[in-house]
């Protein structure tokens, strides 16, 4: 879906003297609406929109944008798992995680892959502004709540959780694995050797002292680690 409007008070934010440039990539109509709605309200601002990965990165191609509000839940292939080719085809392009899941576990990695933001979907409507006048400004955001998450896990004499063990790479596998994924169809996704695929899958077993991948989805669902 195409749709870039410009709307917005000349006290807002702007980059230059053009006004915002944001694209919201997310599968539910209803979410990317809300956005939109808070965004023309504070910001003179032109937003584009993607449902998916594949028009995400079209978009991404097309033109240049200032800001990209990420779900990292979108369908087929994830946010998560997206990250490291947006990255490749927009380079410097600021990131904000706009996403249903709280746990910190996902905020920490992405944010080591370089997002300038994480904010929950619940918290958006109070601090969807602040995120965005931070982000564009050059800063970074988190909610302190989330923070205060983040830097309990990285305490090194608390225990970790076995999946906070896993690579990035074995992260996402285990989590298209948890999602009815065969290695064979990983493997042409990510483009990898279906062999390279399998070792990822025993290594994933072993980190969370699993037998099966019946295990790993139900490992997944009861963390929260899937959508």
């Amino acid at each position: 879906m195409k749709s870039d409007q410009f709307v917005g008070d000349a006290d807002s934010v702007e980059v230059g003297s053009a006004p915002l440039k944001i694209l919201v990539a997310d599968d539910h109509a209803v979410v990317r609406l809300g956005v939109r709605q808070i965004l023309m309200e504070k910001f003179p601002v032109a937003v584009g929109e993607a449902a998916n990965g594949h028009e995400l990165l079209d978009r991404l191609r097309e033109q240049a944008w200032d800001l990209l509000i990420l779900d990292i839940g979108l369908p087929g292939r994830s946010g998560l798992e997206l990250m490291p080719e947006i990255k490749q085809t927009a380079p410097g392009l600021r990131v904000l995680v706009l996403t249903m899941h709280g746990e910190e576990h996902f905020a920490l990695r992405l944010l080591k892959m370089g997002v300038a933001g994480y904010l929950t979907k619940e918290r958006a409507p109070e601090e969807l502004v602040e995120a965005v006048e931070k982000i564009v400004s050059g800063g970074k955001f988190i909610s302190s709540h989330l923070a205060e998450r983040i830097a309990m896990s990285l305490d090194s004499s608390l225990d970790k959780l076995p999946h906070e063990r896993l690579s990035d790479r074995e992260f996402q596998v285990m989590r298209m694995l948890a999602s009815g994924l065969s290695v064979a169809q990983i493997a042409e996704a990510l483009s990898l050797h279906v062999r390279t695929v399998g070792t990822f899958r025993r290594h994933i077993l072993r980190k969370l002292n699993l037998k099966s991948t019946q295990e790993i989805i139900y490992y997944a669902i009861r963390g929260g680690l899937i959508d």
